[in-house]
């Protein structure tokens, strides 16, 4: 999946994840903010690399504010804004196939 234009989902609440993606040149570049950084940080790391890899995004600029939220949660903010970058409709997203 190609990331084409800017998009954001989810919110600064607590208990959620705001998760920004963009188009980039080469590679992933993940950018993150958590107030549990010292805790999970490498698992929030970890769930959305491999959200994106199930996703099959190559190339993008990641920025996720964590306030706290479950991995269910961040993976579902990865979706959406990957899905919302792509211009992906109800009629073409892959419920329930691509993403575990």
């Amino acid at each position: 999946m190609e990331i084409l234009k800017p998009a954001i989902a989810g919110t600064l609440e607590s208990s959620d994840a705001q998760v920004a993606v963009e188009p980039a040149e080469d590679g992933i570049e993940l950018y993150l903010e958590s107030s549990v950084m010292n805790q999970y940080g490498r698992q929030i790391k970890a769930t959305v690399l491999e959200t994106l890899e199930r996703l099959g995004v190559e190339k993008a600029r990641v920025t996720v504010v964590d306030k706290g939220a479950l991995d269910c949660t961040i993976k579902a903010r990865v979706e959406c804004a990957v899905f919302r970058s792509c211009d992906a409709s109800d009629a073409n997203i892959p419920w329930g196939g691509v993403v575990r």
